[in-house]
């Protein structure tokens, strides 16, 4: 397993919290591989609470045993890359059992497979919906799952609900859930990031458009503002000269400029990351220094640090001095899409597109440098850093 994957996915030493969990679980799966009725266990936590290094170790355990019919999904694709290159690396896991949710689903169905334990990473991006397009005709994935397997172990943020075709809430899951056994687990201590509690919750309140206030300083997490996109992306080269997986990602809304779709601001000007079929996932590609990442391509990965770029649908309200989110200048209509089995609000899709953001800044272990496209946000950025300087 190469050492960026083994890193991020298995640690040497797990916390008593992340103990506790697996024991809770461990029992779980037991009694309900014991039952006859289709239970689910939930594990949710925030981005950066170590989900998946518990899971991975749950999948390890009943992954590599013969006596357990098991299987991981996972719907996305840069994910779906990492846990198979985990799978060819690790003594008796069989790769085919590691499957996108639609063609375990659809395989499973046809065939009459039935499993002991399915787990489920980034259960968030389950579709909550049919969507035809992408080949799955059901109704709602984890339904689907549920009735393939004794346990389906989930993991969920909900503040990671980025599309209408995705849509989860809690109330949407335990609806779905129904009748059926089930049980919470919560994470709720931060592990990705050095950052202290209160550096969080500046994240946080920030995409929450919240008054804004200087950056806390009392971590070893490193933080600076810029007031241009071309510092910022030569201090992440810097970075990623010194230490590695450093990379600059944004929000959607940047403008076509003489065709070009890139991400252009100042002197800074780079295409948006590409789908690549190969198995190497985006954050260690070399050349991916020279690309803007997303969520399609940074959801559930670690980065040393992040170069954040708040795109153009992020504004800034002198009068409540806070961010404001501005949907009709969020260019990727995916969001948008509309479902006949429910409605969203404006203020819903406006979490949409604060949760990209959220989890973006999130990615960084060690620092997050920041610079936004609107003019006013920026200057207020800057302000309030320089200030605290």
């Amino acid at each position: 397993m190469n050492e960026i994957l083994k890193k991020q996915f298995f640690i040497d030493q797990l916390s008593d919290d992340q103990k506790h969990v697996i024991a809770g679980i461990n029992d779980y799966i037991a009694d309900g591989i014991g039952g006859n009725k289709h239970s689910v266990a939930i594990i949710e936590g925030a981005a950066g609470t170590g989900k998946s290094v518990v899971l991975m170790q749950l999948v390890q355990q009943y992954m590599t045993d013969k006596s357990y019919k098991s299987a991981l999904v996972v719907n996305h694709p840069e994910l779906y890359k990492a846990y198979q290159d985990i799978a060819e690396s690790m003594p008796g896991m069989n790769l085919r059992d590691i499957r996108r949710p639609t063609a375990l689903i659809n395989d499973a169905q046809k065939n009459h497979r039935k499993y002991d334990v399915i787990f489920v990473d980034e259960a968030h991006l389950l579709y909550s919906k049919s969507e035809p397009y992408a080949h799955y005709r059901g109704e709602n994935q984890l339904t689907d799952l549920m009735n393939l397997a004794k346990v389906v172990v989930v993991v969920y943020d909900f503040a990671q609900v980025f599309q209408s075709k995705m849509y989860w809430s809690k109330e949407l899951l335990y609806n779905t859930i129904g009748k059926h056994p089930y049980k919470l687990f919560d994470m709720n201590f931060q592990y990705r990031m050095v950052a202290s509690d209160e550096q969080v919750t500046w994240m946080d309140d920030l995409t929450a458009e919240k008054k804004l206030l200087p950056f806390p300083e009392n971590s070893d997490f490193e933080f600076k503002v810029f007031d241009t996109a071309g510092e910022l992306y030569e201090k992440i080269k810097e970075k990623n000269r010194e230490v590695g997986l450093s990379r600059v990602v944004a929000t959607s809304g940047f403008p076509r400029i003489d065709g070009r779709h890139n991400v252009e601001m100042d002197s800074f000007s780079l295409p948006w990351d590409e789908w690549d079929p190969q198995r190497t996932h985006w954050a260690k590609r070399e050349y991916s220094i020279k690309q803007v990442g997303t969520i399609y391509t940074l959801q559930g990965f670690d980065l040393n640090y992040v170069g954040m770029i708040i795109g153009p649908s992020f504004g800034y309200d002198k009068k409540t001095d806070s961010v404001t989110i501005i949907p009709e200048k969020y260019s990727h209509k995916e969001i948008f899409k509309k479902r006949k089995d429910m409605q969203f609000t404006p203020q819903q899709y406006k979490e949409f597109i604060a949760n990209v953001l959220n989890v973006l800044m999130k990615r960084g272990k060690f620092g997050l440098y920041l610079t936004a496209y609107d003019d006013d946000l920026r200057a207020r950025l800057v302000e309030l850093y320089e200030n605290k300087k």
